[in-house]
């Protein structure tokens, strides 16, 4: 039950997220440090971040929406390691990289518990 309320803790966390980068992209890169440049990549996964927030919610079962989220956690490491290298505000996004590494930390941990394996949680039910 507990790993649930984690998931589901997740699931709106998404949707926050999400909106965030949908709405206020320049703001969160600014934030972050990388910069307003590459609106429309956060825009995108903002788009992301809001189909596994609500998949992760509707679902019974919450374990594919939370595989997606590592999936894109990943791809959000491989943009800021990009913006590490090109940016001149490196501590900012050295921060930002650390919180999503955490937050993959969790993705991942409660993904392990709802589901066997990330494999069999991408296949239909």
């Amino acid at each position: 039950m507990r790993d649930l309320r984690i998931a589901k803790g997740l699931g709106f966390f998404s949707l926050g997220l999400g909106l965030t980068e949908l709405f206020a992209p320049r703001w969160l890169g600014r934030l972050i440090g990388a910069g307003e440049e590459h609106r429309r990549l956060v825009q995108l996964f903002g788009v992301r971040e809001i189909a596994a927030g609500i998949t992760i919610l509707a679902a019974p079962r919450p374990g594919k929406g939370l595989w997606a989220r590592v999936l894109g956690d990943a791809l959000d490491v491989a943009a800021l390691v990009a913006a590490l290298r090109s940016t001149g505000q490196r501590a900012r996004v050295a921060g930002a990289l650390g919180a999503v590494a955490g937050v993959t930390a969790l993705d991942v941990y409660t993904a392990r518990r709802l589901t066997q394996s990330p494999i069999r949680a991408l296949l239909p039910s």
